[in-house]
């Protein structure tokens, strides 16, 4: 049963996905926010519903929302929501949430590019166009404003944005200084480390973002901050914030020496070595693994301890001796 903490209500959500429910929150101020939505289905609008009627409100109580990232079971649920509502987010939701033709085709073009250099059978290509299947949990609608690192949403004074992409290229958490709470939707969760996921090239850039890179960054960002409470996009709230920082910090670095070891004594393709990392589930779930593969090279090559060769149509990595 949902219940007000300190001006903030927990609401638990049903998703499609594997991660299994989503948390979103009502945050009171000048004006009443949800802060994420929930997928678009007919399970989470219920919920979502019933668990606002435990709290003496509806739908229409709520004043805007703010999106802390773009995927689908934080976002879709918008599709439901009267369109007079107000929604904020970072700027590179929009691309996301108002998918255009030429997005779209530019999402594939660029996956067809680099799952040749990754090295990934042709077979494998007509999986492109169903990288984007979870995007029909998703919502078709545009951002009312952006928010931007420092900035304070409309009537909400007392949260400041903090930009934090690795998940997500459009992450964002809220801070509360006065009490050392942070909402962070899915960059620190208790019983996870969140997947570093691949986007196409930023607008008006030709490189792809480096996620792992930039996740690894912006965990660095919450450490000097005075969080007391974090309240997580999916599982239970934590307490213990640098520890647990330190930890997923220590643990991914773990994860890219032991492949590092496998390129001192041979040559291999970001397929090859995705086929090792998750040998039970990569052609299930080729995103997410090819994902996690690039991400480990990436934090590789970025301490020089890798060397990529390009001649070939397929990359090939080794270690640096």
């Amino acid at each position: 049963m949902a219940e007000w903490k300190d001006g903030i209500a927990k609401i638990v959500l049903p998703t499609p996905f594997a991660v299994g429910d989503v948390n979103v929150f009502v945050v009171k101020g000048d004006r009443l926010t949800l802060v994420d939505v929930g997928p678009k289905t007919e399970e989470a609008w219920e919920a979502l519903n019933i668990q606002l009627k435990d709290l003496e409100l509806t739908i229409n109580d709520i004043e805007q929302v703010v999106l802390t990232h773009h995927h689908p079971d934080h976002a879709g649920l918008l599709e439901f929501f009267p369109s007079s509502i107000d929604v904020y987010g970072h700027w590179l939701n929009e691309r996301w949430l108002f998918r255009t033709e030429a997005f779209l085709k530019a999402h594939d073009a660029f996956y067809y590019e680099l799952f040749t250099k990754l090295g990934i059978p042709e077979q494998y290509l007509a999986l492109i166009p169903l990288l984007k299947k979870s995007l029909r949990y998703s919502c078709n609608r545009s951002l009312t404003g952006e928010l931007t690192e420092g900035d304070k949403p409309p009537g909400l004074d007392n949260w400041t944005v903090i930009e934090t992409p690795g998940h997500a290229q459009s992450h964002i958490g809220l801070f509360r200084e006065k009490d050392g709470v942070y909402i962070a939707g899915d960059h620190l969760l208790a019983h996870i480390s969140p997947n570093p996921l691949l986007e196409p090239p930023l607008p008006g850039k030709i490189e792809r973002p480096k996620p792992q890179l930039q996740y690894n960054e912006s965990l660095k960002k919450l450490l000097p901050l005075p969080i007391q409470l974090v309240y997580t996009g999916h599982g239970d709230e934590i307490y213990d914030v640098n520890e647990l920082i330190e930890k997923r910090l220590a643990r991914q670095h773990d994860r890219a020496m032991h492949v590092r070891k496998w390129l001192e004594t041979e040559a291999l393709t970001v397929f090859e070595i995705c086929q090792r990392l998750f040998p039970a589930v990569y052609e299930r779930e080729l995103s997410l693994t090819i994902s996690e593969t690039i991400a480990q090279l990436d934090y590789l090559h970025s301490l020089g301890e890798i060397y990529i060769n390009k001649e070939q149509k397929a990359f090939v990595y080794t270690a640096v001796k």
